[in-house]
Order: C-alpha cells, then sequence, then structure tokens
C-alpha cells in the first residue's frame, strides 16, 4: 500500500515537473515578426535586433516577406507583429480589427534604377509618373516585385494614375520576388525597376544597376510596427510583441537605427526626424 503511494506521489511529481516545463516553454517561445524584405534584405534587421533579444531575453523569429504576404499572416494569427510599408493596407489592417497599436518606426524612399545605357532616357528627371511613362512607351522591359509587397503597391499606384495597363505586357515582368532577387533579375535582363533605397544599396554592386531617378515626394516610404490584435487572437505573444512596438519607437531602438550606416550611408531615418 506504501509503495502503492509513493508510486502515485512520483507519478504526480512527474507529470507536475512536465507540466512546469511546458507552460515555461509556452511562455518563452519565440516572437514572431513578419516583416517586409527590405528590413532583412538591407541587414537593418541582423543588426538591431540583437539589441532587442538580449535586453528582452527572448528570440525574434523573422518572417521575411512582401507586405501583403506579411498583413495576411498577422491576420490569419500566425505571427505576433508587423513591421512593414503600404500606409493604406496598414489603415486597413487596423480598422478591420486584426491589428493594433500601429506606430511609426522610420522611413527612406524609393528609387527608380536601371542599366548605365538608360534606353528610356530617364536619367536624372525628377517626375517619377513621367519616367514611368517613358519606360512603358519605349517598350523596355521593368521588373515588377509582383508579390503585393509594399514596393510593388506603390508601383501599381503609378501605373493607375497614369492610365497604363501592364498585365499582359511583354515589357513589364512580375517576377514573384523579394526586393533582393528582383533587383538581380533586373541586372541580368539590364532592366529597370523600383526599389527601396536600402535594398538597393546593399545589392548595387553586383547587379550593375543605378539610381536614375529619385527625388519625388510621390516616392516616399515611411514604414510601421503592428502588433496583432490580442482580443481576435488570445494565443499571441502580445507582451512582446507590444515590447518590441515599444523598442523600435524608443531611444534605445531610435539609436540602433539611426547607427545602422553600411559603408557610411545613413539608409533608414527615423519616423520623428522626418524634415528635421
Amino acid at each position: 500500500m506504501a509503495r502503492a503511494f509513493f508510486s502515485w506521489q512520483r507519478l504526480a511529481t512527474t507529470l507536475l515537473m512536465l507540466l512546469a516545463l511546458f507552460s515555461s516553454s509556452i511562455e518563452a517561445r519565440d516572437l514572431r515578426l513578419a516583416t517586409t524584405t527590405s528590413t532583412d534584405n538591407s541587414g537593418l534587421l541582423r543588426a538591431i535586433l540583437p539589441q532587442f533579444e538580449q535586453a528582452r531575453g527572448i528570440k525574434v523569429q523573422v518572417i521575411s516577406v512582401g507586405t501583403g504576404k506579411a498583413l495576411k499572416l498577422a491576420e490569419n494569427g500566425d505571427v505576433d507583429v508587423v513591421l512593414v510599408h503600404a500606409r493604406s493596407a496598414e489603415d486597413a489592417f487596423v480598422t478591420a480589427g486584426h491589428g493594433i497599436n500601429r506606430r511609426d518606426v522610420m522611413y527612406n524612399d524609393f528609387v527608380l534604377v536601371g542599366p548605365p545605357s538608360d534606353p528610356a532616357a530617364i536619367r536624372g528627371g525628377s517626375d517619377v509618373l513621367q519616367a514611368m511613362r517613358r519606360i512603358a512607351g519605349s517598350g523596355t522591359r521593368f521588373v515588377s516585385r509582383g508579390d503585393d509587397s509594399g514596393t510593388e503597391q506603390m508601383e501599381r499606384s503609378y501605373w493607375r494614375q497614369l492610365g497604363i495597363t501592364t498585365a499582359g505586357e511583354p515589357w513589364h515582368v512580375a517576377a514573384g520576388l523579394g526586393m533582393g532577387e528582383v533587383l538581380t533579375m533586373a541586372g541580368e535582363m539590364q532592366a529597370y525597376t523600383l526599389a527601396d533605397r536600402a535594398t538597393f544599396a546593399t545589392y548595387r554592386a553586383r547587379t550593375g544597376l543605378e539610381i536614375l531617378l529619385q527625388g519625388d515626394r510621390r516616392m516616399f516610404n515611411p514604414y510601421g510596427v503592428i502588433a496583432v490584435n490580442p482580443k481576435k487572437y488570445p494565443e499571441i505573444n502580445f507582451s512582446d510583441a507590444m515590447a518590441l512596438v515599444e523598442w523600435l519607437t524608443s531611444p534605445d531602438g531610435r539609436a540602433a537605427i539611426k547607427a545602422f550606416r553600411p559603408q557610411g550611408e545613413q539608409l533608414f531615418f527615423v519616423a520623428a526626424d522626418r524634415g528635421s
């Protein structure tokens, strides 16, 4: 009888230990961040996230996709937080109740890049719409992200403003790839593409492409961070998601973003510095 009691006691103790370990693994699970390829391809996240991970004592699992796919992952509860760059899509995401506590984080700009030969003769211009019209009119190849990313959404807005339909046009190539891969593809094809400045700076040397147009105010590229709504998905890691939101917009996070200067070039500017 005593032997049976001690056996049950040992079993109960073992179960309690396993339950405690299981609970700890849940509490300590990685923070899942869905983000646009530009923050990953440029090397920004590899440079700044270790500071947050060390301070918070967690690991951030980065899922690098286009903005549209990142928001879809968040809408489905597959990630805890998103860092993206398509303001209208972000606002719709929050309005629909999928995310909360959106914050401005940083910004840079888009650039039109292409081969040094510049067959559409857009070099040095200041009007992105005029340049896009010249590319379409010349029939020179243009490689599009084709992945519903923030970059492709911006590109589509230009074609809409021009009244130009690209579907089925042989000069318009929808790659369905990330920014780095699209830049590589455009370099191989000697084609034009729209890129965020940070990723282009990272890939410039290996593509042979050049910035041919920049500076149009319509090429402004802001980034925002949004936590997934815990009322919709109670099981998400909301505590760490909000910690990341707060850190990215804190003095420490802002300083880390400012300090990211590959080869001395600042590629992202913290949101509060806009216009300063």
